[in-house]
C-alpha cells in the first residue's frame, strides 16, 4: 500500500454542509473516503475519454418470448467477443430476462457495442456502466 498524504482543502461552510449530509446518506465513515471515491470515479472517466483499456458491465433487460430476439442479442455478442470476457442470464419473470455482460477494452467498442444492444426491437431497457480494470486509479 502506499503511503498517505494529507492535505487541507478550503470550501464554502454551506457547500461543507451539504457534502457532510451526502456523507451520511451514502453511509460514509469520514470525509477522506467519500474525496477517495470522488478522485477515482473522475480518473475512470478520464480512462474511458481517452481510450484507455476499460472493464465495465452492459445490462439488458428484454422479452424472451419475441420472436427471434434472443438470437439477434446472441449475434451481436458473437461479434464482440473480443471484448466480452463473461455473461450471465436471469430469469426476471416468466418473460422478462436479465443479462448481464461483463466487458474489457476499449471504450469505444464497449459503448459501441451496448448501443447495438439497445437499438434491437423488443429490448426494454440497456444500461452501460462504466468501470476501471484497477490499474491507475
Amino acid at each position: 500500500m502506499t503511503p498517505l498524504v494529507r492535505f487541507g482543502v478550503s470550501l464554502e461552510e454551506d457547500l461543507l454542509g451539504r457534502f457532510d449530509e451526502h456523507l451520511k446518506s451514502k453511509k460514509y465513515t469520514n470525509r477522506s473516503e467519500a474525496i477517495r471515491d470522488l478522485i477515482r470515479e473522475e480518473l475512470v472517466k478520464k480512462q474511458w475519454q481517452e481510450g484507455k483499456e476499460i472493464a465495465g458491465t452492459i445490462t439488458v433487460i428484454y422479452d424472451h418470448h419475441k420472436r427471434e430476439l434472443v438470437n439477434k442479442l446472441t449475434d451481436i455478442q458473437h461479434d464482440f467477443n473480443g471484448i466480452i470476457i463473461s455473461t450471465q442470464h436471469v430469469h426476471l419473470d416468466h418473460y422478462n430476462c436479465l443479462e448481464i455482460i461483463a466487458v474489457k477494452g476499449r471504450p469505444k467498442a464497449a459503448q459501441e457495442l451496448a448501443d447495438m444492444l439497445k437499438a434491437v426491437k423488443w429490448v426494454k431497457h440497456t444500461t452501460l456502466s462504466m468501470s476501471s480494470t484497477g490499474r491507475n486509479i
